[in-house]
């Protein structure tokens, strides 16, 4: 437990693990606090470790988190719950690669073929990826052999027989350039001999996201169950900081008054630019139900969740009909 020695609500001190971008900078700063509580951040240098620790030990009280493995999480009884404020999103187009030597040249080229996976199978970009290979291009998911380099962060997951690990000593992009593998997913190599299996990704992203609002929902925020259990309201507290946070984010980069501009900076903006939005992060249900539920729906094809749960089961009931 991560209470001070007082009762009082102003004495709730969440221990807390998120990113430093810039729609949580003014939560980091400490400009914006939960109503009646504190963060008290937790500096885990490699994200996806915070994850499995709280997968795992719930050693966090509040934690950010991948959606896939939260919703996996979730399915096997991992004792918290997610608000919907949604913190990273991306696109995964460009996730898929493959090396230009081994005459691998469209999505169908790697039915029957093993396509390596950065860390485990249900990583959200790669689910997003295989997703796009699927209901895009076609690809027959089931008659790929999926190549892990890692394990899974849900340790009692079991995938699916066309999933295995990677041979003992062996690195994916190795297994790339030695055409062991056909393509690998969510793995950055440097490499004159490597492209994206996709064709001008980002011109495929963007039209995905201007002809069926495909904007990949990442990473949530989730909250210890016991906590929420004694303070059923927590969710909404919690919730109305990450949303005030982005809304003040929002507004600099609107203006061009961010202090330091990103990459991600600029591809919030350029999701601005092509849908109108005054907002490129919204949150809440409502506004993400489709791609949610196109997510949901990815992970019971893929052999990741059973079945697909009800959208608002998901998250706190104080949270279910916001948004921000």
């Amino acid at each position: 437990m991560s209470l001070l020695p007082s009762a009082a609500m102003a004495d709730l001190n969440l221990r807390t693990v998120t990113r430093a971008q810039g729609n949580n900078r003014a939560l980091l700063d400490g400009t914006v606090t939960p109503k009646g509580a504190g963060f008290e951040f937790v500096d885990v240098p490699v994200l996806v470790q915070g994850f499995r620790r709280m997968v795992r030990t719930l050693e966090f009280d509040v934690c950010e988190m991948a959606l896939t493995t939260y919703l996996t999480a979730k399915a096997h009884g991992v004792a918290f719950t997610a608000v919907p404020a949604f913190l990273v999103r991306g696109f995964h187009h460009n996730a898929i690669t493959v090396d230009t030597r081994h005459g691998i040249s469209q999505p169908k080229d790697l039915e029957g073929r093993k396509v390596g996976v950065n860390r485990g199978y249900t990583v959200t970009t790669g689910v997003w990826a295989r997703s796009i290979l699927a209901g895009e291009y076609g690809v027959d998911l089931d008659s790929v052999t999926w190549v892990l380099s890692g394990d899974e962060h849900v340790a009692e997951y079991r995938p699916p027989a066309n999933v295995v690990p990677a041979p003992a000593g062996r690195t994916l992009d190795e297994m790339l350039t030695s055409e062991e593998l056909a393509a690998v997913v969510g793995v950055e190599i440097d490499s004159a001999d490597t492209r994206p299996l996709i064709p001008h990704p980002d011109e495929a992203a963007h039209a995905a996201l201007q002809q069926r609002g495909l904007w990949p929902i990442n990473h949530l925020v989730v909250i210890r169950d016991e906590l929420l259990a004694e303070h059923p309201d927590l969710g909404r507290r919690v919730f109305d900081a990450f949303a005030e946070s982005k809304h003040g984010y929002v507004q600099q980069l609107r203006a061009g008054t961010l202090p330091q501009e990103t990459a991600t900076d600029r591809m919030h903006r350029t999701v601005m630019e092509l849908t109108g939005w005054d907002d490129p992060l919204p949150y809440g249900i409502e506004p993400n139900r489709q791609v949610l539920e196109d997510l949901i729906r990815s992970a019971v094809d893929q052999k990741i969740l059973d079945r697909a749960p009800r959208i608002e089961d998901a998250f706190t009931p104080d949270t279910r009909d916001v948004v921000a």
